[in-house]
């Protein structure tokens, strides 16, 4: 039938690792209390982003005006990183403090009952009252699509972005290295970007083609603004072969975005996972984009960087002098 899904019942997948982390039970009798976190996943390409605003729809107004239906009157609700206009998410935590309490089943089903079909709610858990899904995150990922082919999109138009030239996935790749570590970002920040400081410490970053996609991997304590979509633009420039694989180092080192380069579409932009510490028992997911699949990489399975942030996301105990510097270089991200 168009439209609709097959629903059969989760006990046909038992004995299977994905079935039993994909499909699970919703409780519809026990009420949630207290502090609930949520992972939402939202196609961005009708949204101003996440951000509520007054002049434009965004994915935040959308969820908060579907849970305020459940709850009978208005909710508030934090994400753990604002994503721009146009730009996806697969895996996007929020929390918020329901006035009421509702069923499991209530908040999700209910949710997606009251929400437009380009954001869906995966699921909802009671989490500690000083859970908070920004700063208790300990890492942000992101992936971006390029689908790299001479005719344009037709199936991938909404979530790839299409370049028609040949690229170089090795060099992109080997031009992006110089980017890993605690750096400077304000050749890649927007010159709107309200963050405080430009310092972040990017885990890793990494280049793959997959057939004509060409995948943009990378993870970090924290983004600035457009971050992400300016280091692909000038990667892009490497793959391309109008610049060489010192192009990334030359722009670090100049910190200044008047200098840098282009900015890439954020259609091809997908927000696929925050991490947080295992004692806060949020549930695994797959990685996304769901065309992106096939490779297989499970949230979670990457060690984090032995890093300040980390550690004093986790509550564990760092020097004075060091926390200071922390917080001066890298903010309340």
């Amino acid at each position: 039938m168009r439209g609709s899904s097959f629903m059969r019942p989760a006990a046909n997948f038992e004995g299977s690792a994905i079935g039993m982390s994909l499909f699970h039970f919703l409780d519809e009798r026990t009420p949630l209390k207290g502090r609930l976190a949520l992972s939402v996943e939202y196609d961005g390409t009708s949204y101003c982003g996440w951000q509520r605003l007054k002049h434009a729809p965004s994915v935040q107004g959308a969820l908060e005006k579907a849970l305020g239906k459940i709850a009978g009157t208005d909710i508030t609700v934090h994400c753990s990183g604002r994503t721009d206009s146009g730009v996806h998410a697969t895996r996007q935590i929020a929390h918020f403090d329901p006035p009421v309490a509702r069923s499991e089943k209530a908040w999700v089903f209910g949710g997606n009952a009251n929400l437009p079909r380009d954001i869906a709610i995966r699921w909802i858990r009671e989490v500690p009252d000083d859970f908070h899904s920004r700063f208790k995150a300990l890492a942000r990922r992101y992936r971006y699509v390029i689908l790299n082919q001479p005719s344009r999109p037709v199936l991938e138009r909404a979530n790839a972005t299409w370049c028609r030239d040949p690229l170089d996935a090795d060099a992109m790749h080997q031009a992006a290295q110089v980017l890993v570590g605690e750096h400077d970002f304000s050749s890649f920040r927007a010159a709107g970007c309200q963050s405080k400081t430009p310092w972040r410490h990017l885990h890793f970053i990494e280049v793959h083609r997959h057939g004509p996609l060409v995948v943009v991997d990378l993870q970090a304590n924290a983004f600035l603004h457009h971050m992400v979509r300016n280091i692909v633009g000038a990667l892009v420039t490497v793959g391309r072969g109008e610049q060489g694989t010192d192009h990334i180092a030359r722009l670090l080192a100049l910190k200044d975005r008047t200098l840098g380069d282009v900015t890439a579409p954020g259609c091809g932009l997908h927000f696929v996972d925050t991490v947080y510490d295992e004692v806060w028992q949020l549930p695994k997911e797959p990685l996304g984009p769901n065309l992106l699949a096939f490779l297989g990489e499970w949230t979670g399975e990457r060690p984090l960087p032995d890093c300040p942030m980390v550690a004093y996301r986790r509550g564990q105990p760092i020097a004075a002098d060091v926390e200071e510097q922390m917080r001066r270089r890298l903010g309340r991200c």
